[in-house]
């Protein structure tokens, strides 16, 4: 398997140099040459195994330069009921007829990033032993990646965290989860600005390769391939959750902001799996929405971009986005440099209402957008009816989701994080606290280790070089 640019670079690359490389050298993002396709009888073979070995059999199509037992071994280890709660991994909660919830936040920082990163971890500490090499990872989070790929990394050997974050953006718990981490290789920069400006940086940092090879900067982020990769894999366990044979089909609700967890929708569809309807939700930050209702995708600024209560949405560029762009106008290459390198650059958008209609019709997406009185709403018919909790971001998805419904076909929408990292609004729509789980008990009151920076790439440069000497 082979893995090719976005913007159409003549290399070819196999899975554990993109594993550590990030953005591809031309700006573009990873995917694969073609995308493997899953027949009845392999989903049929793959529909009773634990959620480990699936993980296994799905990568391995993606990955022929780990040894099987090896990849095999990773997995195992990853996903565990002692890391993940549960011995499905994944459970599905039904909600009521046709509509499911899909559990993606039992790890440990309780958010679906954990799916991917607590694999990713374990990748990258196999590969760089193997090569005897280090790795400086430089992020962006909006809440949940940052948590999810510091504990994931913390006190691994050979990996550095440099994880940028918009100072006072994310809610007092996601902060706590990271700020509170004192591991020597986790550093984290709190940037004067919005989740965008922390993108940028990370990008315009990725994109100077001289630096970028003499510092070893890899990524976290879901342009990173390994996280979405990792994510296709409960697409596949939640359809056969939720079926009974492989005839069936299912839809999937997605809260969305970078367009990583709904673009593992995406692959998963292209590989097989039956899906129906691909739902996008987001929230007041509705440049997705906006492109699948119209065809223009039109970035915004940080003035333009809102601060809501679902904020790990709050993302007005999504980077995964290039990926769905590159197979929709037929995988040309020159094309989407040209959308995403000339024409966004100069413009701030880019229209393609003739192409917009091939979304749905040949790829199943469908969107729709929440604000914050729908959240609200969402979340106390959801424990009033079902005496179910969920979180700001999941109430955005389950919205949209019923919007969307065929009468005919599940609806899974997926779990996006545990309550108590939004407990503001919670106690807004409840009258009550979410539960917290013990070991998080005071973490707002613990010492914080955190360094506000400008939303400048230059200086956070100066900041890895110097904790790099």
């Amino acid at each position: 398997m082979l893995y090719i640019s976005t913007r159409g670079h003549p290399d070819r690359r196999h899975f554990c140099e993109i594993l550590l490389e990030g953005l591809a050298p031309d700006g573009g993002l990873y995917l694969p040459e073609a995308y493997p396709q899953v027949d009845a009888a392999t989903l049929a073979k793959w529909r009773t195994l634990p959620y480990a070995d699936l993980a296994f059999e799905i990568l391995s199509l993606y990955i022929d330069d780990i040894p099987a037992q090896d990849l095999r071994a990773i997995c195992r280890k990853t996903y565990t009921e002692q890391v993940f709660g549960t011995p499905e991994i994944v459970p599905l909660k039904k909600l009521e007829e046709g509509v499911f919830l899909q559990a993606l936040s039992n790890g440990p920082t309780l958010a679906f990033k954990d799916m991917a990163m607590q694999l990713l971890g374990n990748l990258f500490e196999y590969e760089l032993a193997r090569r005897g090499e280090e790795l400086n990872i430089l992020g962006a989070t909006s809440g949940d990646t940052g948590s999810a790929a510091e504990y994931a990394m913390r006190g691994k050997k050979g990996v550095r965290v440099f994880m940028t974050s918009p100072q006072g953006r994310m809610s007092p718990f996601q902060q706590a989860q990271m700020f509170s981490l004192q591991d020597a290789n986790i550093h984290n920069l709190a940037i004067e600005g919005v989740f965008d400006d922390c993108q940028d940086i990370v990008k315009a940092v990725s994109s100077d390769l001289a630096f970028k090879r003499k510092y070893r900067i890899g990524t976290v982020n879901s342009i990173n391939w390994a996280r979405l990769v990792a994510q296709v894999v409960y697409y596949f366990a939640g359809y056969f959750q939720a079926t009974a044979s492989n005839a069936e089909r299912v839809s999937f609700a997605v809260p969305s902001g970078n367009f990583g967890n709904i673009c593992a929708g995406h692959v998963a569809r292209m590989m097989g799996l039956p899906i129906g309807r691909l739902v996008l939700a987001t929230n007041e930050n509705d440049v997705l929405d906006e492109f699948f209702r119209t065809g223009t995708y039109r970035v915004r600024g940080s003035k333009d971009t809102y601060e809501t209560s679902s904020p790990s949405m709050d993302i007005s560029k999504a980077s995964n986005f290039e990926r769905f762009v590159f197979d929709l106008v037929g995988r040309d290459g020159a094309r989407v440099r040209y959308l995403f390198g000339e024409e966004l650059a100069a413009k701030g958008q880019f229209d393609l209402a003739g192409d917009v209609a091939r979304a749905r019709e040949q790829y199943g997406f469908v969107s729709g957008r929440s604000t914050h009185a729908d959240r609200v709403a969402t979340i106390r018919d959801t424990w009033e009816r079902f005496h179910t909790m969920i979180d700001t971001h999941t109430a955005d998805g389950l919205k949209v989701a019923r919007e969307q419904r065929q009468p005919s076909i599940p609806m899974i929408v997926l779990e996006t994080a545990l309550p108590i990292k939004f407990a503001e609004t919670i106690v807004e729509a409840l009258g009550r606290e979410p539960d917290r789980p013990a070991k998080f008990a005071g973490i707002e009151q613990l010492p914080k280790r955190v360094t506000v920076l400008p939303a400048d790439a230059g200086q956070v440069k100066q900041f890895i070089a110097a904790h790099c000497a």
